[in-house]
Protein backbone atom coordinates (compact mmCIF):
# COMPACT_ATOMS: atom_id res chain seq x y z
CA UNK A 1 0.00 0.00 0.00
CA UNK A 2 3.36 2.55 0.68
CA UNK A 3 4.17 1.49 -2.82
CA UNK A 4 1.42 2.24 -4.40
CA UNK A 5 0.89 5.63 -2.29
CA UNK A 6 4.09 6.82 -3.03
CA UNK A 7 3.81 6.22 -6.82
CA UNK A 8 0.29 8.13 -6.80
CA UNK A 9 1.78 11.04 -5.09
CA UNK A 10 4.45 11.23 -7.43
CA UNK A 11 1.68 11.17 -10.31
CA UNK A 12 -0.29 14.10 -8.93
CA UNK A 13 3.05 16.06 -8.42
CA UNK A 14 4.11 15.13 -12.12
CA UNK A 15 0.63 16.14 -12.87
CA UNK A 16 0.19 19.94 -10.80
CA UNK A 17 4.10 20.48 -11.01
CA UNK A 18 4.04 22.37 -7.58
CA UNK A 19 2.15 21.02 -4.38
CA UNK A 20 1.90 22.18 -1.06
CA UNK A 21 1.97 19.57 2.02
CA UNK A 22 -1.09 20.48 2.73
CA UNK A 23 -2.70 19.61 -0.28
CA UNK A 24 -1.02 16.44 -0.70
CA UNK A 25 -2.43 15.45 3.20
CA UNK A 26 -5.66 16.62 2.00
CA UNK A 27 -5.83 14.99 -1.51
CA UNK A 28 -4.57 11.44 -0.10
CA UNK A 29 -5.87 11.50 3.51
CA UNK A 30 -3.03 10.89 5.45
CA UNK A 31 -1.21 13.20 8.43
CA UNK A 32 1.87 15.31 7.27
CA UNK A 33 4.26 12.88 9.18
CA UNK A 34 3.72 10.39 6.39
CA UNK A 35 3.82 13.26 3.48
CA UNK A 36 6.93 13.81 4.66
CA UNK A 37 8.16 10.03 4.77
CA UNK A 38 6.77 9.83 0.92
CA UNK A 39 8.31 12.90 -0.51
CA UNK A 40 11.70 11.99 1.46
CA UNK A 41 11.49 8.85 -0.78
CA UNK A 42 10.43 10.33 -3.70
CA UNK A 43 13.31 12.92 -3.23
CA UNK A 44 16.03 10.23 -3.12
CA UNK A 45 14.66 8.60 -6.28
CA UNK A 46 15.63 11.93 -7.81
CA UNK A 47 11.85 12.57 -9.34
CA UNK A 48 10.64 15.43 -6.46
CA UNK A 49 12.51 18.17 -4.73
CA UNK A 50 11.77 20.16 -1.72
CA UNK A 51 10.85 23.81 -2.10
CA UNK A 52 10.14 26.63 0.24
CA UNK A 53 6.13 25.42 1.13
CA UNK A 54 6.18 22.41 -0.81
CA UNK A 55 7.55 19.99 -3.56
CA UNK A 56 8.13 20.52 -7.08
CA UNK A 57 8.98 18.04 -10.16
CA UNK A 58 13.01 17.58 -10.34
CA UNK A 59 13.59 19.74 -13.76
CA UNK A 60 15.87 16.38 -14.95
CA UNK A 61 12.95 14.18 -14.29
CA UNK A 62 10.05 16.13 -15.76
CA UNK A 63 10.15 15.35 -19.60
CA UNK A 64 11.30 11.80 -18.93
CA UNK A 65 8.68 9.09 -20.07
CA UNK A 66 7.38 9.22 -16.59
CA UNK A 67 6.36 12.82 -16.87
CA UNK A 68 3.60 14.81 -17.45
CA UNK A 69 5.64 15.93 -20.95
CA UNK A 70 3.93 18.69 -22.89
CA UNK A 71 1.29 18.08 -25.94
CA UNK A 72 4.34 18.83 -28.99
CA UNK A 73 6.51 16.53 -26.88
CA UNK A 74 4.14 13.33 -26.60
CA UNK A 75 3.01 13.88 -29.92
CA UNK A 76 6.23 13.19 -31.26
CA UNK A 77 6.06 9.64 -29.52
CA UNK A 78 4.88 7.08 -31.46
CA UNK A 79 3.83 8.75 -34.19
CA UNK A 80 3.19 6.56 -36.87
CA UNK A 81 1.49 4.37 -34.67
CA UNK A 82 -1.20 7.13 -33.63
CA UNK A 83 -1.84 8.34 -37.29
CA UNK A 84 -2.81 4.49 -37.82
CA UNK A 85 -4.76 4.53 -34.95
CA UNK A 86 -6.41 7.71 -35.89
CA UNK A 87 -7.13 6.86 -39.06
CA UNK A 88 -8.99 3.51 -37.85
CA UNK A 89 -11.26 5.18 -35.28
CA UNK A 90 -11.94 7.74 -38.28
CA UNK A 91 -13.39 5.26 -39.92
CA UNK A 92 -16.40 4.73 -37.45
CA UNK A 93 -17.65 8.30 -37.87
CA UNK A 94 -20.62 8.15 -39.82
CA UNK A 95 -22.32 11.28 -41.53
CA UNK A 96 -24.28 13.32 -39.25
CA UNK A 97 -22.96 11.97 -36.13
CA UNK A 98 -22.36 14.18 -33.18
CA UNK A 99 -19.12 13.18 -31.76
CA UNK A 100 -16.45 14.09 -28.70
CA UNK A 101 -12.93 14.04 -29.52
CA UNK A 102 -10.63 13.99 -26.94
CA UNK A 103 -7.65 15.67 -26.05
CA UNK A 104 -4.43 13.73 -27.08
CA UNK A 105 -2.21 13.02 -29.50
CA UNK A 106 -3.53 10.46 -31.12
CA UNK A 107 -6.86 11.42 -31.02
CA UNK A 108 -6.03 14.84 -32.84
CA UNK A 109 -4.85 12.52 -35.79
CA UNK A 110 -8.92 11.55 -36.75
CA UNK A 111 -9.61 15.22 -38.11
CA UNK A 112 -7.71 14.53 -41.65
CA UNK A 113 -9.58 11.53 -42.22
CA UNK A 114 -13.02 13.02 -41.48
CA UNK A 115 -12.64 15.61 -44.17
CA UNK A 116 -14.30 13.83 -46.74
CA UNK A 117 -17.64 12.76 -44.79
CA UNK A 118 -20.62 15.11 -45.32
CA UNK A 119 -21.58 16.55 -41.94
CA UNK A 120 -19.87 16.04 -38.40
CA UNK A 121 -20.67 18.16 -35.36
CA UNK A 122 -17.30 17.41 -33.02
CA UNK A 123 -17.66 18.50 -29.27
CA UNK A 124 -13.84 18.82 -27.93
CA UNK A 125 -11.72 20.53 -25.33
CA UNK A 126 -8.63 20.25 -27.23
CA UNK A 127 -7.24 23.09 -29.06
CA UNK A 128 -5.43 21.45 -31.81
CA UNK A 129 -8.12 19.43 -32.32
CA UNK A 130 -10.36 22.74 -33.18
CA UNK A 131 -7.29 24.26 -35.28
CA UNK A 132 -6.75 20.99 -37.42
CA UNK A 133 -10.89 20.86 -38.14
CA UNK A 134 -10.71 24.45 -39.48
CA UNK A 135 -10.03 24.09 -43.13
CA UNK A 136 -12.87 21.66 -43.02
CA UNK A 137 -16.22 23.45 -43.79
CA UNK A 138 -18.20 19.83 -43.03
CA UNK A 139 -17.04 19.40 -39.45
CA UNK A 140 -19.13 22.13 -37.06
CA UNK A 141 -16.70 22.49 -33.89
CA UNK A 142 -18.57 23.08 -30.68
CA UNK A 143 -15.59 23.77 -27.95
CA UNK A 144 -15.75 22.96 -24.29
CA UNK A 145 -14.47 26.54 -23.08
CA UNK A 146 -12.86 27.40 -19.91
CA UNK A 147 -9.31 27.86 -18.72
CA UNK A 148 -7.07 26.36 -21.06
CA UNK A 149 -4.29 23.49 -19.49
CA UNK A 150 -1.30 24.68 -21.67
CA UNK A 151 0.37 20.92 -20.53
CA UNK A 152 -2.14 19.32 -22.50
CA UNK A 153 -3.42 21.50 -24.73
CA UNK A 154 -7.11 21.48 -23.50
CA UNK A 155 -9.83 23.55 -21.90
CA UNK A 156 -11.13 22.27 -18.52
CA UNK A 157 -13.85 24.11 -16.81
CA UNK A 158 -17.40 23.99 -14.94
CA UNK A 159 -19.36 25.29 -17.32
CA UNK A 160 -18.12 21.99 -19.83
CA UNK A 161 -20.60 19.97 -17.51
CA UNK A 162 -23.64 22.37 -18.60
CA UNK A 163 -22.93 21.60 -22.65
CA UNK A 164 -22.83 17.66 -22.12
CA UNK A 165 -26.58 18.34 -20.83
CA UNK A 166 -27.55 19.77 -24.10
CA UNK A 167 -26.21 17.39 -26.61
CA UNK A 168 -26.29 13.52 -27.57
CA UNK A 169 -23.20 12.28 -28.11
CA UNK A 170 -23.03 9.08 -30.15
CA UNK A 171 -19.40 8.49 -29.98
CA UNK A 172 -16.57 9.31 -27.77
CA UNK A 173 -13.34 8.77 -28.86
CA UNK A 174 -11.40 9.12 -26.00
CA UNK A 175 -7.83 9.04 -24.82
CA UNK A 176 -5.33 7.77 -22.10
CA UNK A 177 -1.91 8.19 -20.17
CA UNK A 178 -2.06 4.49 -20.08
CA UNK A 179 -4.49 1.12 -19.69
CA UNK A 180 -4.74 -1.86 -17.27
CA UNK A 181 -7.38 -4.62 -16.47
CA UNK A 182 -6.25 -3.62 -12.78
CA UNK A 183 -6.94 0.29 -13.33
CA UNK A 184 -8.80 0.77 -16.68
CA UNK A 185 -8.48 3.78 -18.53
CA UNK A 186 -6.45 6.27 -16.42
CA UNK A 187 -4.77 10.12 -16.99
CA UNK A 188 -2.54 12.09 -15.31
CA UNK A 189 -4.46 14.76 -14.86
CA UNK A 190 -6.67 15.59 -11.95
CA UNK A 191 -8.11 19.02 -14.08
CA UNK A 192 -9.43 16.66 -16.96
CA UNK A 193 -10.39 13.99 -15.10
CA UNK A 194 -14.12 14.80 -14.46
CA UNK A 195 -14.40 15.98 -18.04
CA UNK A 196 -13.47 12.19 -19.56
CA UNK A 197 -15.56 9.95 -16.87
CA UNK A 198 -18.48 12.32 -17.67
CA UNK A 199 -18.34 12.13 -21.39
CA UNK A 200 -17.73 8.03 -20.81
CA UNK A 201 -21.53 7.99 -18.99
CA UNK A 202 -22.89 10.22 -20.97
CA UNK A 203 -21.68 8.90 -24.82
CA UNK A 204 -24.15 6.31 -26.65
CA UNK A 205 -20.45 4.43 -28.32
CA UNK A 206 -17.01 4.74 -26.25
CA UNK A 207 -14.05 4.31 -28.27
CA UNK A 208 -10.30 4.31 -26.16
CA UNK A 209 -7.28 4.78 -28.51
CA UNK A 210 -4.29 4.09 -27.54
CA UNK A 211 -1.04 2.29 -28.75
CA UNK A 212 0.59 -0.67 -27.53
CA UNK A 213 3.36 1.58 -25.54
CA UNK A 214 -0.43 2.67 -23.23
CA UNK A 215 -0.59 -1.13 -21.61
CA UNK A 216 -0.43 -2.25 -18.30
CA UNK A 217 0.53 1.63 -17.94
CA UNK A 218 -1.67 2.89 -14.58
CA UNK A 219 -1.51 6.91 -14.15
CA UNK A 220 -2.74 9.00 -11.12
CA UNK A 221 -6.96 8.88 -11.77
CA UNK A 222 -9.30 5.93 -13.39
CA UNK A 223 -11.41 7.62 -15.05
CA UNK A 224 -13.70 4.49 -16.71
CA UNK A 225 -13.47 0.38 -16.18
CA UNK A 226 -12.13 -1.28 -19.53
CA UNK A 227 -15.84 -2.64 -19.29
CA UNK A 228 -17.05 1.00 -20.01
CA UNK A 229 -15.66 1.28 -23.36
CA UNK A 230 -17.20 -0.23 -26.68
CA UNK A 231 -14.44 -0.23 -28.60
CA UNK A 232 -10.78 -0.13 -28.82
CA UNK A 233 -8.16 0.60 -31.24
CA UNK A 234 -4.61 0.03 -31.06
CA UNK A 235 -2.05 -0.62 -33.19
CA UNK A 236 -0.40 -4.23 -32.65
CA UNK A 237 -2.34 -7.50 -31.09
CA UNK A 238 -3.18 -6.55 -27.52
CA UNK A 239 -1.98 -9.43 -25.05
CA UNK A 240 -4.07 -12.48 -24.61
CA UNK A 241 -5.31 -11.28 -20.87
CA UNK A 242 -6.90 -8.34 -22.69
CA UNK A 243 -8.32 -11.12 -25.27
CA UNK A 244 -10.26 -12.97 -23.28
CA UNK A 245 -10.98 -9.68 -20.90
CA UNK A 246 -12.54 -8.28 -23.91
CA UNK A 247 -14.38 -10.92 -25.00
CA UNK A 248 -15.56 -11.73 -21.33
CA UNK A 249 -17.25 -8.08 -21.16
CA UNK A 250 -18.05 -7.74 -24.84
CA UNK A 251 -15.60 -5.16 -25.67
CA UNK A 252 -14.46 -5.13 -29.50
CA UNK A 253 -10.88 -3.88 -30.82
CA UNK A 254 -9.53 -2.98 -33.48
CA UNK A 255 -5.99 -2.97 -34.99
CA UNK A 256 -4.65 -0.56 -37.50
CA UNK A 257 -2.82 -0.86 -40.41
Amino acid sequence: MKSDRIRKIEEYIISNEVVSLDTLCEVFNISKNTVRRDINDLVEKGSIKKVYGGVTVNSDFKNSPNGLVSFEERNIRNNEAKISIGKAAASFVQDNDIIFIDSGTTTLHMIEYLKDIKNVTILTNNINAIAAAIPFENLNIICLGGSLIRKTNSFEGIRNFEIFKDYNINKAFMAATGISLSSGATNSSPLEYKIKKNIVEKSKEVYLLADDSKFNISALMTYCKLSDIDHLITNTEPPKEYLNYFNENNVKYTVSQ
